[in-house]
């Protein structure tokens, strides 16, 4: 059988898990499927054979992974993997759990496109922080495939190493930036060992200050680290120096650290919707706020993401407004593309109240396998959802789950990972309020933090049955904002409750920005600030209109009115018009008395006209006059009132060659006149 293209093969684990090929062909849209019971051992042939027609595989086997790709024919590489038997076959109700497996196989066969990479380098340049011994004894052991330097902060009573295999240093790092491959240290009063220390290790008495670069840094002064959130800085490694497993973790680690290696670029900035800056006025700093790495960083108008320090969390493009900033493993639309094949084949299969599981893969995998290894595994109408990392996922997503037919939504993050968090937190509380409007109830998303994989698997197995959302439809196609109002206008259509607004809280990524009309003189500086567009002008008039759902309250509009006339209203609006742009404030443009040209609007040139009238300046009913010319025709005017000191009069017309010739001609004639003289050309 095919799905997407792809053969699919499928193995029962020598009947550790129930499955009905018939059953799962149907919930797949076909016929029959063969189920292999030993596809790794006995049945190898089977996997040869397919694989010897070149045609592309999907084998629903990870653990084998490894011995399905030796075996593997020249010319057919176009293989992969998934599992369906730790997260739907292993489980006390796995016999119901075909609507899953159905699921995650087509999920499985979707073409999704791989992201791109970074490249960092490293010739095995180690810098090693200590305070005694244990840094010169990493030294030791790295010293034969590596080229380390040792830094030691705390110098007393170290005896001297028979052999400098590699150089000591007394002195302290201040700080450090860079990444794998290129680190820059900033070092205070280093100096080197001496070679005739004889009982303790001394050093040099001139010490300078200075900064060393380095491939690698092995921090084991057992102080503040030299980076925020360190274990995600590559090349920088900071075990517990009391711990000798982790000190020996780290060596392992480091010895092969040398060459080049290619790192996934997590995230990609669309410059021109980043709604961080405008106009020296700052607006949006979502992403500054929250990155643990500090790998954003402002770059006038909008903000740049190094992505050689950028540790892949996501959280700068779930908390991203206007999408300005996107996960790219996979990008944002793909995401909803699994999600919609993912929640649509369990329903078309006959499955129930779907309850999505996010997890990573390292820790939401390990405790899905060791749920299903040693216990009850996931219920049956459970489905987990694997991403790069938990916190990548944004309020689209949190709102799609709902409008696709998911029930309820669960989101596993490592308890290691609670302190990244929070902008996952504030997304969740986004999407429950939005929820709870329509009518859907509070509590349907929930982030579980727990390590212990039986309490994980209580709070699954206890779920009370909530009532099932109507299953809407749309294609995860555009840019986040288009792809959330999809999401909303699917919730509203089958709400309980379908309101027309939903308020919200300050801070949340959409509203409205009420204008005081009045007070408005169609300047149309929040319309240079919009980095979005919902503030536009119209260029044959004086004109300016809003569309709500472009919005995303970073408050440049508000910050930038020189009026202090616009106000900002987070909510969710579903009223008609919110799509569209409508007409705020318009007038006629205002006429210039002297050549009738327009310009400015009528409102800006009487109130500027009313603020002047009583200046100085403008006592004369001239000067004020004045104002209400264009600007070629105010510098001609200017230029030609004779009681000003600036006055041109009348232009000179400028002499030519010609000029002087004829003259000189007419004074000759004048002079053989005058004199008698006879004219010789006749």
């Amino acid at each position: 059988m095919e799905i997407n293209g792809k053969t699919i093969l499928v193995c029962d684990c020598e009947g550790t898990m129930t499955l009905d090929g018939k059953a799962l062909a149907k919930a797949l849209g076909g016929d029959d499927l063969a189920v292999n019971k030993q596809l790794c051992r006995a049945q190898i042939e089977n996997f040869k054979d397919n694989a010897a027609k070149g045609t592309p595989l999907l084998v629903a086997c990870t653990q084998e992974a490894p011995l399905f790709l030796e075996t593997l024919p020249d010319g057919n590489t176009d293989v992969r993997f998934t599992n369906i038997r730790e997260r739907a076959g292993w489980a006390k109700d796995g016999a119901k759990a075909i609507p899953k497996m159905a699921a995650l196989l087509a999920e499985a066969a979707l073409d999704i496109p791989s992201g791109t990479t970074v490249s960092m380098e490293s010739s095995g340049e180690v810098m090693i922080l200590g305070t005694d011994e244990i840094a010169i004894e990493a030294g030791k052991q790295l010293s034969s495939r590596l080229n380390p330097m040792v830094l030691l902060s705390v110098t007393n009573a170290l005896i001297p190493p028979g052999r400098m295999d590699f150089p000591i240093f007394t002195g302290r790092a201040k700080s450090a930036k860079g990444y794998l491959g290129a680190f820059q240290v900033d070092l205070k009063n280093y100096a080197p060992a001496t070679p005739w220390s004889r009982d303790n290790l001394g050093f040099e008495e001139n010490a300078q200050s200075g900064t060393s670069s380095c491939d690698i840094i092995l921090d084991l002064r057992g102080e503040t680290p030299l980076f925020t959130a360190p274990e995600k800085r590559d090349g920088y490694f900071n075990p517990d120096p009391a711990n000798p497993a982790d000190v020996q973790k780290a060596l392992f680690e480091i010895a092969d650290l040398v060459g080049e290696f290619e790192k996934p670029r997590y995230v990609s900035v669309n410059e021109a919707i980043c709604a961080h800056s405008r106009n020296e006025q700052i607006g949006c700093t979502r992403c500054l706020d929250i990155c643990p790495t500090n790998a954003i960083t402002p770059a006038g108008d909008h903000i740049e993401i190094d992505p050689f320090i950028c540790a892949g969390c996501g959280s700068c493009a779930s908390t991203c407004p206007t999408g300005a900033v996107t996960y790219t493993l996979p990008a944002g639309d793909q995401l909803l593309k699994r999600l919609r094949t993912l929640v649509g084949t369990y329903l078309d299969a006959g499955g129930k109240a779907p309850v999505i599981l996010v997890h990573d893969g390292e820790h939401g995998d390990e405790l899905i396998g060791l749920m299903a290894r040693m216990s009850q595994g996931l219920p049956a109408n459970v489905i987990p959802f694997a991403v790069n990392e938990t916190t990548q996922v944004g309020l689209d997503f949190l709102v799609s789950v709902f409008a696709y037919g998911g029930s309820q939504l669960r989101l596993l993050v490592a308890p290691q990972k609670r302190s990244e968090a929070d902008g996952l937190v504030a997304q969740v509380e986004l999407a429950d309020q939005v929820l709870a409007g329509l009518g859907y109830g509070e509590g349907r998303i929930q982030i579980i933090d727990e390590a212990d994989p039986s309490a994980v698997e209580d709070h699954l197995h206890g779920l009370e049955k909530v009532s099932d959302t109507t299953r809407g439809d749309f294609l995860p196609l555009g840019a986040k904002t288009t792809l959330l109002r999809s999401a909303l206008l699917a919730l509203h259509e089958n709400a309980p409750k379908p309101v027309d607004e939903i308020e919200l809280p300050v801070g949340a990524p959409f509203g409205a920005a009420l204008i005081n009309t009045d007070g408005c003189t169609l300047c149309l500086a929040c319309v240079g600030a919009c980095p979005t567009g919902a503030m536009k002008d119209n260029p044959d008039k004086p004109q300016l209109s809003f569309r709500e759902d472009l919005c995303v309250q970073c408050g440049l509009c508000r910050t930038t009115c020189p009026e202090s006339i616009i106000t900002l209203k987070p909510r969710v609006s579903f009223a008609d018009g919110v799509t569209a742009h409508e007409i705020v404030k318009q007038e006629e443009p205002f006429e210039c008395t002297r050549c009738g040209k327009a310009f400015g609007t009528k409102s800006s040139i009487e109130k500027m006209i009313e603020k002047l009238s009583g200046h100085a300046m403008f006592a004369d009913e001239g000067r004020l006059a004045l104002l209400k010319m264009c600007d070629n025709c105010r510098v001609v005017e200017q230029m030609n009132d004779t009681n000003q000191p600036f006055a041109m009069g009348e232009p000179r017309v400028p002499r030519t060659t010609d000029d002087y010739l004829r003259e000189r001609e007419e004074l000759r004639a004048k002079a053989k006149k005058e004199t008698g003289e006879p004219d010789n050309e006749n």
